[in-house]
């Protein structure tokens, strides 16, 4: 059976959370993938409150499972967005980009579920320690923006360091990446870019068609100079980043540049001068599925993997 602790902790069928994408982690994603057994995610980004609650209350609409709100701390819009998370009674929270450590308590007063993501030990330590319910561990392998640690190497030493549910996240998109998560203590997944390319998803087709496209080493990631990383395809709009950076370029030039093009790319389709935000694993991913069809490519697939590695592991004794 494909079931860890933390599907009792989330009240779901399968250990598989949906990333919070901005963009294009909406009611239509996140209600099909809690309706096809996992944890659908809204990703609220920089969304003004009153976009939230409708966001919310949509994806109620669609789905009677529990689903959860990906938050992002340095949100100018943090505040109001955690009191709509609240008054609508979301069953989880995941955070990003800060400490969640003053709203834990008026979370946990109505029963929801905090799970911060990570990208080192220390902070997963830290975050334990005032209460949150499980960690998402994230290597630079995800799109978007990430810290400096692969997920093979900080999984296990995050699953060492708490005693809370780990999540692995960054470079898993089918049965063998679970499979490896799973071996490396994680007690669920988090997926993002494979979800993109699903039926669902609305990003827009040319979105889907750069990751299917995409090979091992399509991405590249910018903003090392400034401290924060952000992994993205290459494209005109990598390139110029790159070549600011290079040229030592301030934090309001790369504000001037970057601003708008999530958007561009994610909804009008703008994959050379917009911001195409996807992980390392796009290479690995060939086609546009529904949310259903990949997660149950993933459950079926896993007896599989587990045999697989069984038979090889015998034969080489």
């Amino acid at each position: 059976m494909f079931k860890t602790r933390l599907c009792d902790l989330l009240h779901i069928e399968y250990p598989i959370l949906q990333g919070g994408m901005a963009w294009v982690a909406t009611a239509e994603l996140a209600s099909a993938v809690s309706n096809a057994g996992g944890l659908g995610l809204i990703g609220a980004a920089n969304m003004p409150h009153d976009v939230l609650r409708a966001e919310i209350r949509k994806t109620k609409a669609m789905t009677s499972k529990p689903f959860g709100v990906n938050i992002m701390l340095m949100s100018p819009f943090v505040k109001d967005v955690m009191q709509v998370v609240i008054d609508e009674k979301v069953p989880v929270v995941t955070t990003g980009a800060g400490n969640p450590g003053e709203y834990i308590p008026a979370l946990k007063a109505i029963g929801t579920k905090v799970i911060p993501v990570v990208a080192s030990v220390a902070l997963a330590i830290r975050l334990e320690r005032i209460g949150v319910d499980a960690i998402i561990a994230e290597g630079l392998e995800s799109g978007g923006h990430v810290g400096e640690v692969t997920t093979m190497s900080l999984v296990p030493q995050v699953v060492d360091a708490v005693k809370i549910p780990v999540i692995a996240a960054g470079g898993i998109a089918d049965a063998r990446g679970v499979v490896a998560a799973f071996a490396l203590g994680a007690k669920g997944v988090q997926i993002g870019t494979r979800f993109v390319a699903s039926a669902e998803c609305i990003a827009h087709d040319n979105y889907k068609q750069a990751i299917i496209k995409a090979k091992d080493r399509s991405t590249v990631l910018t903003g090392l100079s400034t401290g924060h990383p952000v992994r993205v395809i290459e494209n005109k709009l990598a390139r110029d980043f790159l070549a600011l950076e290079r040229q030592g370029a301030s934090v309001e030039e790369f504000g001037n540049l970057g601003a708008g093009k999530l958007r561009a790319a994610t909804c009008e389709g703008d994959i050379n001068n917009g911001s195409v935000m996807v992980g390392q694993i796009s290479g690995l991913i060939q086609d546009v599925k529904t949310v259903h069809e990949i997660i149950q490519d993933i459950v079926r697939g896993i007896p599989r993997v587990l045999e697989s590695v069984r038979v090889d592991l015998t034969n080489e004794q």
